[in-house]
């Protein structure tokens, strides 16, 4: 087992949680390849994005049916909008101690903020990354918010001001 779904797997036993890694036949860098492979819609697909807000990386967990709108984001953190960019995949790697596409919600060296998309409580499932980009695991919202402390938010938009998937 690769060390980043080691760490993944440890984090989720930790705080008593019974999912579990399933590792993909391909990896599946975007929502649409995770979710061609787990069988799912896009939107169950929850995202782990990560933003450098002022200098600070930020885990953004949305459904890989939307983009994350910076306004909201810079509105929630407080900073202004310009501050805000998607995390290269150096930042995401020091972060999070895993890759851009395959970020999970837990795992990581230290805490990381995290804001959860609320659109994401419409699932009654959620898939999201195991560490590496060929590895997933089920969850639910709530646990999601548990596991991660996050706080639930809008941060989603169909429209301007949006940055993509790229981030993490």
């Amino acid at each position: 087992m690769h060390e980043a779904m080691r760490r993944v797997r440890d984090a989720l036993a930790a705080q008593g949680s019974d999912a579990q890694i399933v590792e993909l036949p391909e990896p599946a860098p975007t929502a649409a390849a995770a979710a061609a492979q787990v069988g799912c819609e896009v939107g169950a697909i929850a995202n782990s994005l990560v933003f450098s807000v002022d200098g600070t990386p930020v885990l953004i967990l949305t459904s890989g049916a939307h983009r994350v709108d910076t306004a909201r984001v810079a509105a929630l953190t407080g900073v202004g909008r310009r501050r805000i960019r998607r995390a290269d995949p150096a930042l995401v790697l020091e972060a999070t101690g895993q890759v851009v596409g395959g970020v999970a919600p837990v795992g990581h060296p230290a805490p990381l903020r995290t804001l959860i998309d609320a659109d994401l409580e419409g699932h009654q499932e959620l898939w999201v990354g195991g560490g590496v980009p060929h590895a997933v695991f089920r969850t639910t919202f709530t646990e999601l918010v548990k596991l991660t402390g996050g706080q639930v938010a809008e941060v989603a938009a169909p429209a301007a001001h949006v940055a993509g998937p790229e981030g993490g």
